[in-house]
C-alpha cells in the first residue's frame, strides 16, 4: 500500500467527474471558496474588535493603546 501514482489520481478524477458532473463540482468549488472567504473576514473582524478593546483612556481623556512589556526568554536556560 504505497502512495498513489499520477495515473491513479487521473482515474479517480475521471470517476468523480462522471459521478458528480462538472456543474456540481463547480458549485461545490464556489461554496468552498465562499466559506473560506467568510472565515477570513470573520477572523479579520475579530482581530479588529480585539484591537479596539486594547485602547485605553489616560487621565487627560486621550486615547492610547495599552502596551504590554515584552520579555525575551532564553530557551537555553529554561530547563
Amino acid at each position: 500500500m504505497g502512495s498513489f501514482s499520477i495515473t491513479h489520481w487521473l482515474i479517480l478524477l475521471v470517476v468523480v467527474v462522471v459521478i458528480f458532473g462538472t456543474s456540481k463540482l463547480r458549485n461545490a468549488g464556489k461554496d468552498l471558496g465562499g466559506a473560506v472567504k467568510g472565515f477570513k473576514e470573520a477572523v479579520k473582524d475579530e482581530n479588529t474588535e480585539h484591537a479596539k478593546k486594547q485602547v485605553v483612556l489616560d487621565h487627560d481623556g486621550n486615547a492610547h493603546t495599552e502596551e504590554r512589556p515584552t520579555t525575551k526568554v532564553d530557551d537555553k536556560h529554561n530547563v
